[in-house]
């Protein structure tokens, strides 16, 4: 029994050293509402495969303009098609790497419980504080939030209520902070589990705004890293599709 035991621990030492001596490091810019998403996604790449992710989250915009500048990334994952499709004719992108991770959905959002109804009336209350949103240059969702105030007529209204935040991350925080009343945010960055996490939301239909489509691309920088190729294959498996469903998310 003894002998078995050390023979099963060198097996497994020499498996671990071997996924060590190859393990690899991808830099992935992240569109800042798939944040939580893609620190699971990264857990599982490492459980799985070693390989672990250097993640950095932000508004798309910004992302695109940064790795037009030399920004050294790996993997872009955006909040919209445009900007990967752009990457792609930049020829800063690896051709045919392009393809759809999620598509996103809008909310209403307050920290407070009962807050937001479910068909949005509370913007239009007399008592309604601060909206915030994300800058539309550079935030998709941003420029959804914006196509839903001119959808239902409320966007001069309520323009001396309205807050820019530079990311949804940002947007986000200032509700949470109580800096904002209510916020369109991502419906990610409020449920767990497929459940609100706290407060109360309108889901927005999705009739009000333009999808939200999310692309992902492999840059020439990651074209021959390993952990890189790796999280595209795995973005792509059944099991990490039905995560990023539990977010909120269509694929």
């Amino acid at each position: 029994m003894r002998l078995l035991l050390s023979s099963l621990s060198a097996l497994l030492w020499v498996a671990f050293t071997h996924t060590a001596a190859h393990a690899a490091e991808a830099q992935v810019a992240v569109a800042a509402n798939f944040a939580e998403p893609m620190k699971a996604i990264a857990a599982v790449l490492q459980k799985t495969s070693g390989h672990t992710l250097k993640i950095s989250t932000g508004a798309s915009g910004a992302f695109y303009t940064q790795i037009k500048n030399g920004a050294p990334f790996d993997v872009f994952l955006s909040a919209d098609n445009e900007r990967p499709e752009m990457l792609e004719k930049d020829g800063l992108a690896q051709p045919g790497t392009r393809f759809t991770y999620a598509t996103g959905k809008l909310v209403l959002w307050s920290v407070r419980p009962g807050r937001v109804d479910g068909q949005g009336a509370v913007l239009k209350a007399a008592d309604l504080g601060k909206v915030a949103f994300a800058n539309p240059k550079t935030a998709p969702y941003g420029a959804a939030a914006l196509q839903v105030l001119d959808k239902l007529g409320l966007k001069d209204a309520l323009a001396p209520k309205l807050v820019q935040g530079e990311s949804i991350g940002q947007t986000f925080n200032f509700v949470k902070t109580g800096n904002a009343d209510v916020g369109f945010v991502a419906m990610s960055q409020v449920l767990e589990g497929g459940q609100l996490k706290e407060g109360s939301m309108w889901v927005i239909p999705q009739t009000q705004y333009d999808a939200i489509r999310q692309d992902a691309v492999l840059l020439k920088r990651g074209a021959n890293n390993e952990a890189a190729k790796e999280l595209f294959k795995l973005l792509q498996s059944p099991n990490i599709k039905d995560l990023i469903r539990s977010y909120g998310y269509d694929l």
